[in-house]
C-alpha cells in the first residue's frame, strides 16, 4: 500500500504536445499530512490560459488551481506553510502578489519569490507551488 496519493496524473506529451516529452506527473502530492502542489500558472484544468498578458488574472486562476487541489488532497489553503511564487518581470510582483496575498489572508506561510528569465511556456507570466501540512486533528468539509 502506497503511502502517498498522487492527484491528477498526467503524462506531459498529452499536455505539452508542441515539445518532445514523455514524463509521467502530477498536479499534487499527499505524503502522510504534507500536501506537496506542483507549480500552477494561470491555466485551468482544462488547459484554457485565463489571463493572455495578464499576471494579476494568471495568478487568481493559479490560486483557484491550488485551491482545488489542496481540496482534492483532504487539505484547505489554511494549511499552507510555505509558497514559491515565479514571476518573469519585476514589474508583476505588485499585482502577483496583491492576488496571491489576498487568497492567504491571515495565513503567514513562509514564502519565497523569484524573478526568472522565463516559464515553460512563452504567456506563462508567473507560477506558484506551494506545500502544506494538514493538522493531526483536521477534518475535512468532505470527509477525507
Amino acid at each position: 500500500m502506497s503511502t502517498h496519493t498522487r492527484i491528477r496524473k498526467f503524462n506531459t506529451k498529452d499536455t505539452y504536445p508542441n515539445q518532445s516529452l514523455d514524463n509521467d506527473l502530477c498536479q499534487a502530492v499527499r505524503a502522510g499530512n504534507t500536501v506537496y502542489v506542483r507549480g500552477q500558472i494561470g491555466t485551468d484544468f482544462d488547459g484554457n490560459l485565463v489571463g493572455l498578458g495578464d499576471p494579476a488574472a494568471q495568478a487568481e486562476q493559479a490560486m483557484k488551481n491550488v485551491k482545488q487541489l489542496l481540496e482534492e488532497a483532504g487539505s484547505d489553503l489554511s494549511h499552507i506553510v510555505k509558497t514559491t511564487t515565479y514571476i518573469i518581470d519585476p514589474r508583476y510582483r505588485e499585482p502577483v502578489y496583491q492576488v496571491v496575498g489576498k487568497w492567504l489572508k491571515g495565513v503567514f506561510p513562509i514564502s519565497t519569490g523569484l524573478v526568472i528569465s522565463a516559464l515553460g511556456q512563452p504567456q506563462w507570466l508567473m507560477e506558484i507551488d506551494v506545500i502544506a501540512v494538514i493538522p493531526d486533528d483536521w477534518h475535512s468539509p468532505t470527509g477525507d
